[in-house]
């Protein structure tokens, strides 16, 4: 935390003075790094401001994923949906987080059966009866970053896949009942690890949430096999992404070497995804985009 003094204007842009406003507040922050705790910076903690206007973001990306939600079928191709998420984007003013970033050259994730994440939208994808779906989105809009992804069901899933599915979206909710502020990470973690390992499926490790708002990728980094009261401290503000990659079998992985982006199951089993994008606030915590 930087040095503040007690009669400057907050760190936050209240107006206040600092003593009227934060200071109370980063005091606690401070004790708690004392005992050892991994504690977040003032850049991690968003600003009233700053939260609405990431609401405005997260508007849209839920009214895409509805959009997806509405018109996904069997015989879709993956490269229309990446049309409808680019077109229905842009219509409400906002802009393809995922559009070019790092060289991804599309506007949307599609990861089917065992693909993981960053699936690349493709006119050769074509969603069979059977398959599950994740469909990621991600929305710039006037400069504020939101992301989430649902699972979709095409036609007849088997109930091993449904269950699958059914399972991962509740280690998401049980993950979010941990989120509160002055409790950690790690309780969240736990509680997605031990309802996925309970079930008989693992949790991929290599690849997490992360902190969004002000950039599409910020701190913290979210895994999902920690302990605990272990990891970074929640106060409210923080806004990051729960987001579980739950594997049927192994959760081994590995990325496709011919184009650099797209993750599969090691052993070629189902995986499946919900994200949600999560504010901590003063008494529990606010899904923002879902």
């Amino acid at each position: 935390m930087e040095l503040i003094g007690r009669n400057d204007p907050c760190w936050c842009g209240s107006g206040q003075k600092y003593k009227k406003c934060h200071l109370e507040f980063d005091e606690k922050i401070e004790s708690y790094r004392r005992k050892g705790c991994i504690v977040p910076s003032h850049k991690i903690i968003k600003t009233p401001a700053q939260i609405q206007a990431i609401r405005q973001s997260a508007k849209i990306n839920i009214a895409v994923l509805d959009y997806v939600a509405a018109h996904i079928k069997e015989g879709i191709t993956t490269e229309q949906i990446d049309q409808w998420v680019y077109d229905q984007t842009t219509q409400a003013g906002g802009i393809p987080a995922p559009l070019n970033f790092e060289g991804f050259p599309n506007s949307v994730c599609t990861s089917i059966n065992d693909q993981v994440c960053h699936g690349i939208p493709s006119p050769d994808d074509v969603l069979k009866d059977g398959d599950i779906i994740n469909v990621d989105v991600s929305t710039i809009y006037h400069g504020y970053f939101s992301d989430s992804s649902r699972m979709f069901c095409i036609g007849n899933v088997s109930e091993e896949k449904k269950r699958l599915v059914q399972v991962t979206k509740e280690c998401v909710e049980l993950g979010l009942e941990q989120v509160k502020p002055w409790g950690f990470l790690g309780d969240m973690a736990q509680a997605v690890n031990d309802h996925a390992v309970k079930n008989g499926y693992s949790v991929v490790r290599e690849i997490g949430g992360h902190g969004v708002g002000l950039e599409f990728h910020e701190d913290p980094w979210v895994g999902y096999i920690a302990k605990r009261g272990t990891e970074m401290l929640l106060v409210p503000g923080m806004i990051f992404t729960i987001e579980p990659m739950i594997n049927m079998g192994t959760h081994e992985i590995f990325v496709d070497d011919a184009n650099g982006w797209t993750v599969y199951t090691e052993d070629r089993k189902p995986s499946a995804q919900w994200e949600i994008q999560v504010l901590v606030t003063e008494t529990g915590h606010e899904v923002l985009a879902y």
